[in-house]
């Protein structure tokens, strides 16, 4: 399954790792260009 998650903040980041580590495909989507680069 894929999945977005709108926020990359502590409750979003730590949702599409677990998502993740279930196997399935997770894309993080955050308006601070910042985080995303330091992911």
């Amino acid at each position: 399954m894929r999945i977005v998650m709108v926020g990359s903040g502590y409750v979003g980041l730590v949702s599409g790792a677990c998502f993740a580590d279930f196997g399935h495909e997770v894309v993080c989507v955050d308006k601070a260009v910042e985080k995303i680069e330091a992911l």
